[in-house]
């Protein structure tokens, strides 16, 4: 997916697609990732993977926990290369305030939306949310089955 966005061309290279379905996403970041070069390389050509992964603050930083990033290539890593380690987020100090409050507060997360490319530079979107109830889900379900069936419906 392209979108110009200020003069730069902004490409989705990520997505966590099960956070809109298991989350009701009500605020949104935009963060940097502090990454290795090779891990950059690897997110550029799409691998890598935010299933299950999650941003907490810790001593007045925010980090991504558990988001798989391999290496670009297998033998030009570091041989203790964790692609599951932490990885630092580059925010303001006022968000990581905001975040931390949030995170604080019982019934809230913060989930990893996307990582996408903006000009030069990766950055991640990491939104705030409210666990969905089991008929929460259902009902989306049923939303998505009846959009794609009038979808199917006016292209005949």
């Amino acid at each position: 997916m392209f979108k110009l966005c200020y003069n730069f061309i902004v490409m989705s290279l990520i997505t966590n697609k099960k956070a809109h379905f298991n989350y009701e996403i009500t605020q949104k970041y935009a963060a940097g990732l502090e990454l290795f070069g090779f891990e950059v390389k690897s997110l550029r050509k799409s691998q890598g993977s935010l299933d299950g992964s999650y941003v907490t603050i810790r001593g007045g930083e925010a980090f991504l926990i558990r988001a798989f990033v391999p290496p670009f290539q297998e033998k030009n890593a570091p041989k203790d290369y964790d692609p599951r380690r932490n990885r630092k987020l580059l925010l303001t100090k006022a968000e990581i305030r905001e975040l931390s409050s949030v995170e604080k507060t019982k019934g809230l997360t913060i989930v990893p939306l996307l990582v996408y490319n903006k000009g030069r530079v990766l950055k991640i979107d990491i939104g705030v949310g409210r666990g969905k109830k089991h008929y929460d889900k259902r009902e989306s379900i049923k939303k998505k089955d009846v959009n794609r069936q009038i979808k199917r419906d006016f292209a005949i």
